[in-house]
């Protein structure tokens, strides 16, 4: 019998699991990492995830920056803090070309402007968003009322340097001073304006009406600039906007020595700001080599003499050399065109020629840059071209030709000679050279001299009726009654001359030429000269002298006629300058002003019922027209004396060098 079978084995697992813990199949205990948990997320949620973590980081940068502009912004406003950190700043853009290698970096640099990106040259229409006027930013309004505390307690800030320097508003030194030398090799960048500059009268005159007439102008034109066009080159008065060349603030800058002589304070203070903060060369645009240096580098070089102000003259060295490139070719003679932020000049696109003015008058401003830098390449640059064009053929008893070759350094175009555009400020620079150089450079004179002869010789002719003198063109042999208003530069540049020792005759000859320009203005209706003129040369009763074609019957608001006008009544005495410079002014009140703000150019000057604006004010309206105006009216012969500044073309005063 067998014995009863053994009871079934049974055999059990025991599992005792910990909260938070997981089983790993027999190989213990672990963590789940983060990693795992991102890898067991959908492709959405991580989507989500990835988003929100750069918005974030995002919105941290940006808190950061406003933080630090507030503490930038506002610790600059501290003479300590600002100085403690002016050597630390650098610009927001470093430039393309080299750096200005003497003067200090700029002390008003403001950490955290965003740079300016570079833009391409081209003219266009305003876009949709505009720059604002000063009103509408709320750091300049309180630096507005900072700068009218500080002029209660005393113009502070630079103002209150410029005092110490012996500088006050309106008017100019009355002697020249010793010490405002030629650049030698071992100058040095003067921590101060140089001796010769500008000493402001403490007691300025007290404006006349007429004075005040240009004042209550240029404020008018000034609103519509600053209202429709702050910060762009040019004012479209009827359209309310503006208008580009360069993207420089060119009437800005042109209107700044224009300000300070008027005694315009806030104004100046306002357009200082706005250098300071907002004027970077670090652009990607071209620049015509000579517009750029008689408006900018002139207004901007005028602007430190006057007021004393470095921030002027570093901007001006900067700009100085981004217009270095221009002189870089085979024949020394310079391109017309460069591009200020990647160093490339270039001719124009239609032909490899530069015009004769262009090249030859930009000297005044190079040479002065030099004698305040001690950076001889400025004068050097410039000096070499008027040494070439001096030894070129194709002269006629010292009249040049229109056009230059910059492969070649050869004149174009032989054979036709004209004051007007393309060669009018070369015999202008000629004489305004000697007279800046202390008149040692003996070779520029007589080039000057050799040139009036030819005038006298080939251009000189009379009209009918009246027999007035005027300066006609010679086209291979070939005379032609037109002189464009261009040409009533002439008489103020003569009598110039005539101040400065030369012949007497030259004197007769302006006066002479001056009432032919002031009867292109008198024999219009509007009692606006046309931009160019045709003189008859038949006696015939029912023909007046001055003759006008549809296409030249334009005015541009130009100020030859008003310069040549403040120099013979500064160098004669005759009130009748005066008297007909005040005509001038009224014509331009009546037929240009634009209600809304600003002047316009006209396309009629025959018509005063339909003058046709043109719907532009021009830089040079507010850089030279009512300057020479305003100039012109006053009875201070130590107003910017002739004996102690010379006005470059731009009507932009700098200082005549003493002898050594």
């Amino acid at each position: 019998m067998y014995p009863p079978p053994a009871p079934a084995r049974r055999d059990f697992i025991s599992v005792t699991l910990s909260p938070g813990r997981s089983y790993d199949g027999g190989q213990g205990l672990r963590r789940r990492s983060c990693w795992r948990k991102w890898k067991q997320l959908s492709r959405l949620q991580r989507t989500v995830a990835l988003f929100l973590l750069l918005v974030l980081m995002l919105f941290g940068l940006l808190s950061y920056v406003h933080v630090a502009d507030e503490w930038t912004g506002t610790s600059l406003h501290d003479p300590r803090v600002r100085s403690a950190a002016a050597g630390q700043m650098r610009p927001a853009n470093p430039p393309v070309l080299p750096a200005p290698q003497k003067a200090a970096e700029n002390p008003e640099a403001v950490a955290g402007l965003s740079p300016q990106k570079p833009q391409r040259h081209f003219r266009r229409g305003p876009p949709n968003l505009q720059i604002r006027a000063p009103d509408g930013d709320p750091q300049e309004r309180r630096q507005d009322r900072a700068q009218r505390r500080a002029e209660v307690v005393g113009e502070a800030g630079w103002g209150a340097e410029a005092q110490r320097d012996g500088l006050s508003w309106r008017g100019a030194g009355t002697k020249p001073q010793q010490g405002t030398e030629p650049p030698g090799k071992k100058a040095e960048l003067p921590a101060r304006p140089s001796p010769k500059a500008a000493r402001i009268q403490a007691n300025p005159a007290p404006q006349n009406e007429r004075q005040k007439a240009v004042v209550d102008a240029f404020l008018h034109a000034w609103a519509g600039y600053r209202k429709f066009a702050w910060g762009h080159d040019e004012l479209k008065p009827l359209t309310r906007s503006f208008s580009e060349w360069f993207g420089l603030g060119l009437t800005l800058i042109d209107a700044l020595d224009t300000m300070w002589i008027l005694g315009l304070k806030k104004e100046f203070q306002e357009a200082r700001n706005w250098v300071s903060k907002r004027l970077l060369f670090q652009k990607d645009v071209d620049v015509n080599l000579f517009e750029s240096t008689i408006r900018i580098l002139g207004g901007l070089l005028s602007a430190f003499h006057l007021s004393g102000d470095i921030l002027f003259l570093k901007k001006a060295e900067d700009f100085g050399n981004r217009l270095m490139p221009a002189f870089r070719t085979p024949s020394k003679i310079p391109y017309s065109d460069v591009n200020i932020g990647t160093g490339v000049a270039h001719p124009p696109r239609w032909t490899s020629d530069s015009t004769v003015a262009e090249v030859t008058s930009i000297q005044l401003e190079f040479r002065e840059l030099s004698r305040l830098t001690g950076d001889k390449k400025f004068q050097e640059a410039a000096e070499e071209v008027t040494r070439r064009v001096h030894a070129l053929h194709g002269k006629l008893d010292g009249l040049v030709p229109m056009f230059i070759n910059t492969n070649s350094g050869s004149f174009t175009h032989l054979g036709v000679f004209t004051l007007g555009a393309r060669a009018d400020s070369y015999y202008e620079y000629l004489l305004k050279q000697w007279i800046q150089g202390g008149k040692k450079e003996r070779q520029l004179l007589e080039d000057y001299l050799e040139a009036v002869d030819g005038i006298r010789k080939h251009l000189l002719a009379r009209s009918e009726p009246r027999k007035l003198t005027f300066v006609g063109e010679l086209n291979h042999g070939r005379f032609s009654a037109k002189m464009d208003h261009l040409v009533c530069f002439l008489p103020g540049t003569l009598a110039l001359g005539a101040h400065h020792g030369l012949p007497a005759e030259h004197m007769e000859l302006a006066q002479a030429l001056m009432d032919t320009c002031y009867q292109m203005y008198r024999q219009m209706e509007t009692g606006l000269s046309p931009e160019i003129a045709h003189f008859n040369l038949h006696h015939t009763k029912a023909v007046k002298d001055v003759q006008v074609k549809a296409a030249d019957r334009h005015n541009l608001l130009r100020p030859e006629t008003v310069e040549s006008l403040f120099y013979l009544h500064r160098l004669t005495g005759d009130r009748k300058y005066q008297d007909w410079g005040w005509e001038i002014l009224h014509s331009f009140n009546t037929y240009t002003r634009v209600p809304s703000g600003g002047y316009s150019s006209i396309s009629n000057v025959q018509d005063p019922r339909h003058p046709q604006p043109r719907d532009k004010m021009e830089s040079f309206f507010l850089g030279e027209t009512l300057k020479y105006l305003y100039l012109l009216f006053s009875d201070d012969p130590d107003l910017l004396s002739l004996d102690t500044y010379v006005f470059n073309t731009e009507a932009h005063p700098l200082p005549i060098w003493a002898p050594s």
